[in-house]
C-alpha cells in the first residue's frame, strides 16, 4: 500500500502556510498525506460527517477504545457514533498529540503578542479555535460543534505526578502522515502553535498536504485488526455504506 502511493502521483498537491487555516471534504478510499515541510509543525484537525455534522471525532472514544495516550500508525479514528474517519497508515513520528486542545487568541496574545492584519498582513498571529471557527462557518457550523481535537506531528509527554510537557524537538523535515478515509469526512485544519509550544517567537511552519485514491481495505488489513474495538468500529461503518 505505502509502496504504491509513493510511487504515485498525488492526486492533489498544496501548502498551508504556517499560522494558517483551511478545510475539504475527504471522499472515502482516499488518503490524505500530511507533510511537515521545515520540522516543528503542529496541524490541529477536526472531523465530522457531512450527511450529518452531529457526527464528529471521538477523543475519548478513540483513545480509550484503543488503550492509548497518544496516536500513531494502526490506529483509527473513530467518530461519536462508533464509526471510523480514518485510519493511520503511515507515520514517521511514532506519536501524535490528542489530548491537549488548542490555543486561542488569549493564550497566543499573553505569549507571543499581538500582531494584527494590519500590522502584518497574512503573518498576523493566528489561533487555532479562531481558526476553527473561520473554517467551521462555511459549513454551518459553529461554537456549539467545537470538540477536542488532534494535532499533528506534536508530542505531550506525562510524568509519574500526571504532569503534561511539550516536545519541542519531537517532528523533523519531510515527517510525513498518511490518513486512509474509511468515510466521507469534512476534515477541518489549522497550522497554528501548539497551546503548549513554549517557544520564544511565534512558531510559524508550513505543512503540505497531498491527496491520493487508497487500495481497498482487505480482511487482513493492520488497522482493522489493531483491536477488537476497531475491528467492530469497520463493521459499524460498513453498516453505513451498505445501502449507498
Amino acid at each position: 500500500m505505502l509502496d504504491s502511493l509513493n510511487s504515485a502521483a498525488p492526486l492533489y498537491d498544496d501548502l498551508i502556510p504556517g499560522g494558517s487555516h483551511w478545510s475539504f471534504i475527504m471522499r472515502r478510499g482516499h488518503v490524505l498525506r500530511l507533510i511537515d515541510e521545515t520540522g516543528g509543525a503542529n496541524v490541529g484537525m477536526l472531523m465530522y460527517n457531512p450527511e450529518n455534522p452531529l457526527e464528529r471525532y471521538n477523543m475519548p472514544d478513540t483513545l480509550k477504545n484503543q488503550h492509548t495516550f497518544l496516536l500513531t500508525r494502526g490506529h483509527v479514528l473513530l467518530s461519536d457514533m462508533g464509526r471510523v474517519f480514518a485510519s493511520v497508515i503511515r507515520d514517521d513520528l511514532g506519536w501524535h498529540d490528542t489530548v491537549s486542545g488548542t490555543c486561542n487568541a488569549e493564550l497566543v496574545e499573553k505569549r507571543w503578542g499581538k500582531k494584527t492584519y494590519q500590522e502584518a498582513h497574512n503573518h498576523y498571529h493566528r489561533n487555532g479555535s479562531t481558526s476553527f471557527l473561520n473554517e467551521l462557518a462555511k459549513y454551518g457550523l459553529g461554537k456549539k460543534d467545537l470538540t477536542a481535537n488532534l494535532n499533528w506531528f506534536s508530542k505531550v509527554q506525562t510524568d509519574d505526578d500526571g504532569n503534561m510537557a511539550f516536545d519541542a524537538n519531537h517532528s523533523h523535515a519531510g515527517a510525513t502522515v498518511d490518513l486512509r478515509f474509511e468515510m466521507d469526512t469534512i476534515v477541518v485544519l489549522h497550522t497554528c502553535p501548539h497551546p503548549m509550544n513554549p517557544a520564544s517567537e511565534y512558531p510559524s511552519h508550513p505543512v503540505r498536504y497531498q491527496l491520493f485514491k487508497s487500495a481497498p481495505v482487505n480482511d487482513a488489513d493492520p488497522c482493522k485488526l489493531s483491536s477488537p474495538e476497531a475491528t467492530r468500529a469497520f463493521a459499524n461503518t460498513a453498516l453505513y455504506h451498505l445501502f449507498q
